[in-house]
């Protein structure tokens, strides 16, 4: 689609597409600002903190497992969205 093809409708959606991009990235990026590790650690008391750190990192997997999969979900759902509305009459993307 060029730019001549573009309704405000079509820019509405791309900024909605491109706002849920950026609230997933920012949920992600939350996510590792807890994560913090106590300074001035040597090799050997490296391992001891990630270990005592374990249930913390597994919290993070699992929540950055469901937010894959909720990003995942809605990009999915545009993609059926747009290919239902082509199905019905719709303008197009291609």
């Amino acid at each position: 689609m060029n730019a001549a093809d573009k309704t405000g409708d079509t820019y509405a959606s791309e900024r909605l597409i491109a706002f849920t991009d950026a609230v997933m990235a920012v949920a992600i990026t939350l996510l590792v600002l807890d994560l913090k590790l106590p300074e001035g650690l040597s090799d050997d008391a490296l391992v001891d903190a990630i270990q005592g750190l374990s249930h913390a990192l597994w919290c993070y997997v699992l929540s950055l497992i469901v937010i894959g999969v909720l990003w995942r979900t809605t990009i999915n759902s545009r993609t059926s969205v747009a290919s239902t509305a082509c199905c019905c009459g719709s303008i197009c993307s291609s």
